[in-house]
């Protein structure tokens, strides 16, 4: 759905210093159909300046970008008929009523005027805002605004859905609605590309993510992959049903153990064995007395492996 190929962006020097910032700098990368793909990263990695040169709002200093296999800068019209733009901040217009607000963007993305009022009727519906058909803009919750610029992006019913931060100022219900409304529409067929600073939402709802910084991918594939890479071995935590085992020097003393910290009756340590290896540890284990009554791989947040990868740590 998405191509990105060397793609560039550099902005110059203010004060007509020598000189460029870059913004983007020679991004590679491909976003499959049926995606949700979250795009991770401190302020200033460049997110947004990738979302706009996605949705043909920036034009490249270098490379180019392809929405379903339309070149966005060269084909801007044709390419603006499969993506919808939800920005950071978007205007809402406080005197118009909900259904006003959707017609007006209808018809600004040249609609057959016949099939206007149907498709606001399923837009009002899919995004819940059945209640609000006929209220004024300025008397809607953060939550109900966002899913109405939502219901703006998708009017056109386009393939792709480009968000920046939407859950940005949203209370955790609100936030909690949001995620459910973009599982709704990604199983609808949309491919879905966001950008949050909520690592735990992204975390919950995407497929696929990139980690972003200074311009640069870090890193980028299934959630998964992203999730291990970088790491030497797994980690787990056994417990143990009663304290007077040995349990850390038992653990120091095997092969392929490391790390081990002791958290009252359990200790988590990292282990670079297979699966049969740790069956086998944890057989011994018991052979040895210990009261085993629980193992587990502790899982890292994708908050904790953002940060691992952007400082370069290794575990």
């Amino acid at each position: 759905m998405i191509r990105l190929e060397n793609l560039t962006k550099e902005y110059d020097l203010p004060g007509g210093k020598p000189g460029s910032i870059v913004a983007a700098d020679r991004l590679n990368l491909e976003i499959s159909a049926g995606e949700i793909f979250g795009l991770v990263g401190p302020n200033g990695a460049g997110k947004t300046t990738t979302l706009k040169m996605v949705c043909g709002l920036l034009v490249p200093t270098a490379g180019r970008v392809t929405v379903n296999q339309i070149h966005v800068e060269r084909q801007p019209e044709e390419a603006q008929r499969y993506i919808g733009y939800l920005a950071d901040f978007f205007s809402l217009y406080d005197d118009l009523k909900v259904w006003e607000y959707l017609d007006y963007f209808a018809h600004a993305y040249k609609m057959e005027s016949a099939a206007i009022p149907g498709r606001i009727d399923e837009v009002i519906y899919l995004m819940g805002l059945e209640p609000k058909r006929d209220a004024f803009i300025a008397g809607l919750s953060r939550g109900m605004k966002q899913r109405l610029g939502i219901g703006r992006a998708i009017i056109h019913d386009p393939r792709l859905l480009v968000l920046d931060e939407p859950a940005a100022g949203l209370d955790p219900k609100a936030r909690h609605e949001l995620k459910q409304l973009l599982q709704k529409l990604n199983r609808s067929g949309k491919t879905i590309l966001i950008t949050s600073h909520v690592l735990s939402d992204l975390e919950e709802i995407c497929s696929s993510l990139a980690i972003m910084e200074k311009g640069c991918l870090l890193r980028a594939g299934a959630l998964g992959a992203v999730m291990r890479e970088g790491r030497v071995a797994r980690r787990f935590r056994i417990r143990l049903a009663a304290m007077g085992f040995a349990l850390t020097e038992w653990l120091a003393a095997r092969r392929g153990v490391s790390g081990v910290a002791m958290e009252e009756a359990a200790a988590q340590f990292a282990f670079t064995g297979s699966d049969l290896e740790l069956a086998e540890l944890v057989g011994q284990l018991v052979i040895a007395g210990a009261p085993v009554c629980g193992v587990e791989e502790v899982v890292e947040t994708l908050e904790k492996v953002y940060s691992r990868l952007s400082t370069g740590e290794v575990m």
